[in-house]
């Protein structure tokens, strides 16, 4: 097995007053050739928008795009013809493939929104741009990992032109769950999104991330109430 562990504190950040982000990649003006990617996993911003502001109209090509809203809402448009918002409980993905433009703001005047922007190169190029947006309250589970994304259109959660598999987990004090690597050669990129957990033996807090490949599964318990991320990706780009 082998690891990396990225703390919090020592995450990429760029205040531009209207948005607050820290970058666990190098992004933008943040660069460190330690820390440019996890295998296919290339970008992973937790990003704070103040209210009323947000993305222009920008584009992007051949990547997937995952937006995970933590708090607040989300107001997307695109060049396909695509408005809608997603808040928490959502999770929306783009394959921007041939190319697309889309705009992101903070639907609200009085509150802030804060979400995850994680980028993924696909395994295939020039596809035709697609987007898809979904709820998962109806298939949360408490004390858990659950399944958001997959390579599977058929398969629960969205799906991406890549070997990759997100699952999100939900846990009280104590409690333990196992995830067995579903792609042989596979890594997994844990992110803490709230709470204290231990991963195989290490500690880890809120906002601290933690790669592990060359393994079969990893373990995670709850040291407190904690809420966990788990990005499976192909570690060959």
């Amino acid at each position: 097995m082998k690891t990396v562990i990225h703390k919090a504190e020592t995450r990429g950040h760029a205040d531009h007053g209207w948005l607050d982000s820290h970058h666990t990649f190098s992004f933008a003006n943040y660069r460190n050739r330690e820390r440019m990617n996890f295998g296919v996993l290339r970008v992973l911003n937790d990003d704070v928008v103040v209210p009323g502001m947000g993305f222009g109209t920008h584009p992007h090509d051949n990547m997937e795009i995952i937006s995970i809203p933590l708090e607040g809402d989300l107001e997307h448009k695109d060049s396909m013809g695509n408005v809608a918002v997603i808040k928490e409980g959502d999770v929306q993905v783009m394959s921007a493939g041939t190319g697309i433009t889309h705009s992101e703001k903070n639907k609200n005047t009085h509150k802030e929104v804060k979400f995850l922007q994680i980028w993924v190169f696909p395994n295939k190029n020039n596809v035709s741009p697609r987007y898809d947006q979904i709820s998962l309250q109806d298939i949360a589970k408490s004390n858990e990992f659950y399944q958001i994304l997959s390579p599977n259109p058929e398969d629960q959660g969205v799906w991406i032109h890549q070997e990759a598999w997100f699952h999100l987990g939900k846990f009280e004090q104590g409690n333990t769950d196992e995830y067995t690597i579903k792609k042989e050669g596979n890594g997994v990129y844990a992110f803490i999104l709230e709470g204290e957990v231990e991963i195989n033996n290490e500690k880890l807090s809120k906002r601290d991330g933690m790669g592990i490949w060359d393994t079969n599964s990893i373990t995670v318990k709850a040291t407190e109430d904690a809420r966990v991320l788990l990005m499976e990706v192909p570690m060959a780009l």
